[in-house]
């Protein structure tokens, strides 16, 4: 359902653009523009988090844990009844921040890749935010499960907050989306 929704309104955002202003050739697709879009979207998120906790207290996401997660992967192991017992890897906490970064470019250039460079040359909010908001699926179905946390959290004390964290994270990582999109979109522009 989301990809259908990016699709449709990937079409309306084609169709004004085919009528308003030249749109970018291949450059637009540049790997570069890509990585910068992912980056950018991944420290946006992050830095919302951080003035979350700071405003707020909200508990920061340990992606230390990933890390872990990963690094107990070369063993073989590939689910946890709890991630946090399971034993301390070496550079875990290195890992799992890399891993958070290389995701959020990977996303990036899955966005890219349905939405065209057309979009690109003027991104529209909507398909970020919706692919933002997919890309909570990921977590849901496979980290949290793997974790021992759960479907979505069912095995936590409060699965409800959550799933609003993560929802919440992933929203924001969409708008990040949009707005590094914006930001890439007028460097091509200016060097086009």
């Amino acid at each position: 359902m989301c990809r259908g929704l990016l699709v449709l309104e990937c079409r309306k955002t084609v169709g004004r653009l085919a009528t308003s202003r030249p749109v970018m050739g291949a450059d637009a697709l540049h790997p570069l523009a890509a990585v910068a879009v992912g980056i950018g979207a991944t420290l946006f998120m992050d830095l919302v988090a951080l003035l979350l906790k700071r405003a707020f207290g909200v508990v920061l996401p340990s992606y230390c844990l990933v890390g872990r997660w990963i690094c107990h992967m070369r063993q073989g192991k590939f689910t946890h009844a709890g991630i946090a017992k399971a034993p301390q890897r070496a550079h875990e906490c290195i890992v799992g921040w890399t891993a958070h970064y290389v995701i959020g470019v990977f996303y990036a250039f899955i966005l890219l890749a349905l939405v065209s460079g057309a979009w690109l040359g003027r991104p529209t909010l909507l398909p970020a935010l919706l692919f933002g908001i997919c890309t909570v699926f990921v977590p849901f179905l496979i980290m949290q499960p793997s974790f021992g946390l759960g479907v979505a959290g069912s095995r936590t004390p409060n699965p409800m907050q959550v799933r609003l964290r993560s929802l919440m994270a992933h929203t924001v990582f969409g708008v990040g989306l949009y707005l590094c999109a914006v930001g890439v979109s007028r460097v091509l522009s200016i060097h086009a």
